[in-house]
């Protein structure tokens, strides 16, 4: 009789311990301080969550990009388990999402975030210090870093750059030359201006400035150098301090800019969202990720390159321009160790990679040395051009979700109100929450 029981005590233990390994058959994961390993095939999970649609086409360079990393590291055991998380509610969805993870502890080895909130992130130790893990040779040939406190916590997926895509059928049409104005000489205010009232005389709606795009961080993305050229600041340096600098006089002149766009007609909130590229517009202020679409898309108003070309942003006090984009960055989660989160890291940010992605996608490497050989002139060369002449990036400070929400909020009030009563009043909402997040 104790034979018998002794035989049934072992069977049950047994029972449970493969119940527990892999669920009675099923090759579940048991979770190691390095990552999740596949009982059924010994591979090493490293778990990252991208933030847009799996169908969308950089969704698919991900994946292609995911797939060859699997294939290379079969060997070493490792796999990365890839999930995509679309933002259908704007990016601050998304980073909702991310810092519910954070809270639940249920936050992917790697995850793709925007470079403006690293100060953020790094603060609330959501990404992990990833200096020690990337060679110098490597970080020096990032054209940025997403750095906090003097440490590294992301590798930049692609480059960004933005400027005015202009209908060169329409400017050919008025007589309107802007061939002059280049990244090493660019158009002033005034110029710009002046565009427009020609454009606006000619019957046709002038530009697109995205003053609808305040959902998401696209408004914040494509305006904010315009208040730097005019020679605002909308932080202090260490990222503290708002008053004084959100709502200055010279960042008022920045804004000021945008809203007299709207009061003289060359401008508003109700241009549709295909209006340039149906030849209602003249020029669309957006990034590299249009250029695929004029390429490919909306062949009846742009049959190839003769028919649209790209303007740099305008300069008034000093030139700047748009930087700053999503990158790859490991997490803190409940995974120690991050070998195996590194070597996926590296794979995803290598020149083959950024060549790879950014073939795509229509932005610029991340990497200096992915050689695109772009004719000068070229909307490519263009963009490249100005990151490096003039590129500015949005301020860094741990409020970083606060400013854009303030800076939105001033955008989209700014056609009925008075610039000074709106930064007054957002200055005050910025300061209050960089004084509650100093205190932590």
């Amino acid at each position: 009789m104790k034979k018998l029981l002794s035989c049934l005590l072992m069977l049950t233990l047994s029972c449970v311990v493969a119940f527990s390994a892999v669920a009675c058959g099923g090759g579940t994961t048991t979770d190691t301080k390095s990552g999740e390993v596949d009982q059924t095939t010994g591979n090493t999970i490293v778990k990252i969550m991208f933030h847009v649609d799996e169908k969308s086409t950089e969704g698919l360079a991900y994946k292609k990009r995911i797939e060859a990393f699997n294939a290379a590291y079969k060997d070493r055991k490792i796999k990365a388990s890839a999930t995509y998380t679309a933002r259908v509610q704007g990016a601050a969805g998304y980073e909702a999402e991310l810092l519910n993870n954070q809270v639940e502890g249920t936050l992917a080895d790697i995850i793709t975030f925007d470079a403006p909130n690293t100060a953020s992130y790094a603060k609330s130790k959501l990404l992990y210090n990833i200096s020690s893990l990337v060679s110098e040779d490597v970080q020096k040939d990032f054209y940025s870093l997403n750095t906090y406190d003097g440490s590294i916590y992301g590798l930049p997926i692609q480059e960004s750059s933005a400027g005015f895509f202009y209908n060169k059928k329409i400017f050919r049409e008025k007589g309107i030359d802007v061939s002059a104005y280049t990244v090493d000489n660019p158009w002033t205010f005034e110029q710009f201006n002046a565009v427009c009232k020609s454009l606006k005389d000619a019957g046709v709606t002038p530009v697109d400035m995205r003053l609808d795009a305040t959902k998401d961080e696209t408004a914040t993305y494509l305006l904010y150098p315009f208040i730097y050229a005019a020679g605002g600041e909308f932080t202090s340096q260490d990222g503290y301090t708002a008053t004084g600098y959100f709502n200055s006089d010279k960042t008022a002149a920045g804004f000021t800019f945008i809203k007299n766009l709207i009061t003289n007609g060359y401008t508003s909130y109700a241009i549709g969202p295909t209006d340039f590229f149906s030849g209602k517009v003249g020029m669309y202020l957006s990034s590299g990720w249009t250029i695929p679409d004029l390429d490919n898309k909306y062949k009846e108003f742009f049959a190839n390159r003769d028919d649209w070309g790209l303007l740099p942003y305008p300069s008034s006090a000093v030139a700047a321009s748009a930087t700053g984009s999503w990158s790859f960055g490991i997490t803190n989660n409940h995974h120690s160790d991050k070998t195996a989160a590194t070597e996926l890291l590296l794979w995803l940010t290598s020149v083959e990679s950024s060549d790879a992605i950014t073939a795509a996608t229509g932005m610029i490497p991340a990497r200096k040395s992915v050689n695109k050989n772009w004719a000068e002139g070229s909307p490519e060369y263009t963009l490249l051009k100005q990151l490096e002449t003039s590129g500015k990036e949005r301020p860094v400070t741990v409020a970083y979700p606060t400013f854009s929400t303030c800076f939105n909020q001033v955008i989209a009030a700014l056609g009925t109100n008075d610039v000074k009563t709106l930064l007054n009043a957002q200055a005050d909402t910025l300061q209050s929450e960089m004084n509650r997040l100093k205190q932590k």
